[in-house]
């Protein structure tokens, strides 16, 4: 029994001595690597896989004695192109922005810079663009019908974004307070659902003096009639009327769901330093909801800027130049006297008014700022 111990033990060295060599040698015979392959199965000594793979390639033994191949686990660089753009995120980040980039670039983007172009020229829509450089922004300076239309524009502005945001912000705090059905909710924002024609319209016949709603209430209460939309001093705040009427439940909405965002801890937290509703509101509320204020007031006032459907119906700009804003005044300069050049500078000179305004709003309110951190 000692004897086979003895020999077991000199086979085990012999091979070990024969793998070191092999492993350490440059100069590995293929005899030294065959006999490694044959004798470790006998002799149960685990070899390394690297010492296998290149004793089966190249010794030549049978292909019964033949170690499986073993090749290490490597991305195959002939992937294909296309598979491997689908596993990139910001591809597929771009696949599902494509269509509204594509949207905004032909309704957007590109009228924006024909606009730019078409504003040096003298244009009537008949013929084709004249090149005249800057006579139109020169025309633009020196007119007073423009000046005249931005005046009756920020007035509007001023009659309408005050207005709505305070009922706006009332009503988003009851609803946070009081009520939170779905129902209340769709009642107060069924008005912005109605297009702006067709609640320009219906306000329009219902403030009518003769058969309106409006002064038929006023005649019962004993008071004469009104004639809202043909009155030189009510027909503009009449229009801002019809429009808050309209987006105040939007506005409410906004409002509502940013104060759901407001962490329920920091008003218990309030709550228990004996803090009152009214601290709540102007210490907590108006604070935090500082993001939806800057979102609010830049979107209702780009949009207070750009008034015309409520006036193309009611109105027409008049009575006189009451209501005459600056976006129906380019309507009427570019489609009705066919003055497409100076519409076309007037367009940029608004525009570059409204990123002004938009940029010192969000300056002023800190928009990249939260009160929450």
């Amino acid at each position: 029994m000692s004897d086979k111990l003895v020999a077991a033990t000199e086979n085990n060295m012999r091979l070990d001595l024969l793998i070191t060599r092999v492993t350490n040698s440059r100069c590995n015979t293929r005899y030294q690597k065959a006999t490694l392959y044959v004798l470790a199965p006998v002799l149960g000594h685990a070899i390394p896989q690297e010492i296998f793979v290149f004793a089966a390639m190249s010794a030549r033994v049978s292909p019964e004695l033949a170690p499986p191949r073993i090749s290490p686990r490597v991305t195959s660089r002939r992937q294909s192109f296309f598979r491997s753009l689908l596993h990139r995120e910001s591809f597929c980040a771009w696949i599902f922005i494509a269509p509204a980039l594509v949207g905004f670039s032909v309704f957007y983007l590109l009228p924006t810079f024909r606009a730019i172009y078409i504003s040096f020229t003298d244009w009537n829509l008949l013929r084709a663009p004249v090149f005249n450089a800057g006579a139109n922004y020169i025309k633009l300076w020196n007119d007073p019908n423009f000046w005249n239309s931005m005046k009756i524009t920020v007035l509007y502005v001023l009659y309408n974004i005050p207005i709505q945001t305070v009922i706006g912000l009332l009503l988003a705090v009851l609803l946070a307070r009081v009520g939170r059905s779905v129902v209340l909710r769709s009642i107060i924002l069924a008005p912005y659902l109605i297009a702006n024609v067709i609640a320009a319209i219906v306000w329009f016949w219902m403030l009518d003096p003769l058969l309106g709603f409006g002064n038929a209430v006023l005649h019962w209460f004993g008071f004469a009639g009104i004639a809202f939309f043909t009155d030189r001093e009510l027909a503009l705040p009449t229009i801002a009327a019809v429009n808050i009427w309209r987006h105040m439940g939007l506005v409410a909405l906004l409002f509502y769901t940013g104060i759901q965002t407001i962490p329920k801890d920091i008003y218990e937290a309030a709550r228990i330093e004996g803090a009152g509703p009214w601290k709540n509101f102007t210490r907590i509320t108006l604070p935090l909801l500082r993001p939806t204020f800057v979102f609010v007031l830049v979107t209702s006032i780009i949009g207070s800027f750009q008034v015309f459907d409520t006036i193309a119906v009611t109105t027409l700009g008049g009575p006189g130049f009451a209501t005459r804003t600056i976006v129906w005044h380019i309507y009427q300069e570019g489609f009705v006297s066919f003055r497409m050049g100076y519409a076309s500078a007037m367009s940029c000179a608004l525009f570059l008014c409204l990123a002004i305004v938009t940029v010192v709003q969000m300056r002023i309110l800190r928009s990249g700022q939260s009160e929450l951190g």
